[in-house]
């Protein structure tokens, strides 16, 4: 019961994150991002990433398995790091729009690398 429901926690959470990271990406892009950015979406990420997080730590105590040990979800921090690295390079430290948008290409390669591990357990890297 409660794997069950810290799962559908995670994939809601999991849509909003990338939702949101898109969203907020394409502002930044076009260069209208000045009336997007109020309090509420620049906080909003914090608090749905706060409740993946959760959920997802929730999950493994569920399963009892230690993320370091189990190679698929080792693989899936490696490239979660690599999302998060690359997202606060193309939001807030690359200066040019071609250094924004690769940041955040390559962000949403690691993003649905993630999910391709999660859904199928196998790893290519490690």
């Amino acid at each position: 019961m409660i794997f069950s429901i810290a799962k559908n926690i995670h994939l809601i959470t999991i849509v909003l994150s990338i939702s949101g990271f898109m969203l907020r990406s394409y502002f930044l892009l076009t260069g209208s991002s000045a009336r997007w950015f109020t309090e509420l979406p620049k906080k909003l990420p914090h608090y749905i990433d706060s409740l993946l997080l959760t959920s997802a730590l929730v999950m493994i105590w569920q399963w009892q398995i230690n993320p370091f040990y189990t190679a698929w979800l080792a693989e899936k921090l490696f490239f979660l790091c690599g999302y998060i690295f690359l997202g606060m390079v193309a939001l807030h430290w690359a200066k040019s729009k071609t250094a924004k948008l690769l940041a955040t290409s390559l962000a949403t390669v690691c993003f649905f690398y993630i999910i391709y591990v999660a859904a199928t357990k196998t790893t290519l890297i490690f």
